[in-house]
């Protein structure tokens, strides 16, 4: 049942069916093959939703389109460009740091993708950049959209491997400070090699008149993300509190947003809700399935005979987790396999909100990695491209990336150490 649910799944992959629909083909052929009562698929699909950490998705998602439409995210570019702007290479270095502050509130890379890359990537074209450059440099400074918190993957990670969200959330401000200062370290050292953004300063505004114009717009992630690690609300309510403040700020203060834009807005947010929401669905009957099987204890038993070391193993499940995020959605990539291996790297010793923070990074990296790059999608649509012609300037900013999981993985202090001071 496992190898024919398995087959299916890469078959209709490979025939470009989405992802949600190709997992949910493949459970219905598995409970056929199994002889398991049909009632089952939607109980389990009902419950691998019914989960109250799962609220904050769709609120996240409102709470990004809500920033984007109500000119928040025009007055966070803004005042990122007045701090790093005024060097050569200084507007990537604005789309870097812009999307650091941007995930601080979104939890979404798509979502940053769009309302950043659609400011940002004219911009960027504007100076001289080429084309191909900017939409890559946006995609992949929109991953982290998902590993500074808060992040909807990891709480989805949280939700399938039962691990604290709010210790993961604080444990990624360290990978996501890493990745971002590496990312506008190498953009400026590569501006610098290719001559590029020597005019990157013309028309910014002064630090201090660029903070005053975005106070509110700043407000909103710190008061999200000091209402969760001061004990005021939990992560979900979190997600509420943004939709609310960003929905006031734009339509009071900024007032860029109309009554009519909140109906576009709700109807636009409520479908990307869906789409991840019937994905999780259909990935939480197939792991069901497949758990039923056991195939999470022989895939465990294996990885413990193969793999002897801690290390290793880590290694093992980097380049496997790499691989599989270039063709599946990292949503269902993690509800499929957390309960899997999660367990096995607690076997090993390794703490597992440790082990979610690697997950979450390498399978952020298939946002920015062909074949099923969304990240990728979503800018080459913003630049108006085909996804064919960014790959030559996206493979050293995978690399950079990559450089900072290596880091990650086998520096566990730099995720654990804010998580230990704050909880113990």
């Amino acid at each position: 049942m496992s190898v024919v649910m398995l087959v299916t799944m890469v078959l209709c992959f490979a025939l470009t069916i989405s992802v949600a629909v190709s997992i949910g083909l493949a459970a219905l052929l598995g409970i056929q093959i199994g002889n398991v009562n049909m009632l089952i698929s939607v109980k389990e699909m009902f419950n691998s939703i019914n989960k109250f950490p799962l609220a904050a998705i769709p609120f996240f998602i409102l709470a990004g389109n809500l920033m984007e439409t109500g000119g928040i995210s025009r007055r966070l570019v803004e005042f990122a460009k007045s701090i790093v702007g005024g060097v050569q290479g200084g507007l990537p270095m604005t789309c870097v740091l812009t999307c650091m502050i941007f995930a601080a509130v979104s939890g979404s890379s798509v979502a940053t993708t769009f309302a950043i890359g659609a400011i940002l990537i004219p911009a960027l074209i504007k100076h001289g950049y080429p084309t191909t450059y900017a939409a890559a440099l946006q995609a992949t400074s929109a991953e982290l959209g998902v590993i500074i918190p808060p992040s909807i993957p990891m709480i989805l990670y949280g939700v399938a491997a039962e691990v604290s969200i709010g210790e993961l959330f604080i444990a990624g401000f360290g990978p996501g400070l890493l990745i971002g200062a590496a990312l506008m370290l190498f953009v400026y050292l590569w501006c610098k090699w290719k001559g590029w953004g020597k005019n990157d300063g013309d028309g910014r505004l002064g630090f201090w008149r660029a903070t005053w114009q975005a106070g509110w717009a700043l407000m909103m992630p710190v008061i999200i993300l000091g209402g969760i690690y001061g004990g005021v609300f939990t992560p979900t309510e979190a997600s509420a509190v943004a939709v609310f403040y960003a929905l006031i700020v734009g339509l009071v203060i900024y007032r860029e947003i109309r009554i009519l834009d909140v109906f576009t807005i709700l109807k636009k947010s409520a479908l990307s809700s869906a789409v991840i929401m019937f994905i999780i669905a259909n990935a939480g009957l197939f792991a069901f399935l497949l758990t039923r099987a056991g195939v999470p204890e022989a895939i465990g038993r294996w990885l413990e005979e193969v793999l002897k070391s801690p290390a290793l193993f880590l290694l093992g499940v980097n380049t496997a987790l790499f691989l599989i995020g270039m063709f599946i959605e990292t949503s269902a990539a993690i509800i499929v396999l957390a309960p899997i291996l999660a367990p096995v790297a607690m076997h090993f010793g390794i703490d597992p909100v440790h082990f979610g923070l690697i997950m979450v990074v390498n399978l952020a990296l298939g946002m920015i990695t062909p074949p099923f790059g969304v990240n990728l999608f979503a800018a080459c649509t913003v630049a108006r491209i085909s996804l064919d012609r960014i790959i030559g300037q996206l493979l050293p900013f995978v690399l950079v990336v990559l450089g900072c999981l290596m880091v990650i993985t086998y520096v566990p202090a730099l995720s654990l150490s804010l998580r230990d001071l704050v909880y113990r």
